[in-house]
């Protein structure tokens, strides 16, 4: 299992911080078109992505045990 921590508008989609999903070897293009039809969360395309603190990309495959962050865009004013 792995631990899928959700920021901003992700986690008031899913109505929670984090989830727990079985994603090992997954990559995050297919973690994200899971959690986006699981949850309706269209911004999740637009999400960075993020495997033990670290940035990866969409063809990243994760392991067993692996924290996978999404971080969607922030804008300001």
């Amino acid at each position: 299992m792995n631990k899928i921590l959700l920021f901003a508008g992700l986690q008031e989609k899913a109505g929670q911080a984090e989830v727990e999903l079985n994603a090992v070897n997954k990559s995050i293009a297919e973690i994200k078109s899971m959690l986006k039809e699981s949850y309706q969360m269209e911004e999740i395309d637009t999400s960075m992505a993020a495997v033990n603190e670290e940035y990866a990309n969409g063809d990243f495959v994760v392991k067993e045990g692996d924290t996978i962050a999404f971080i969607p865009p922030v804008s300001g004013g």
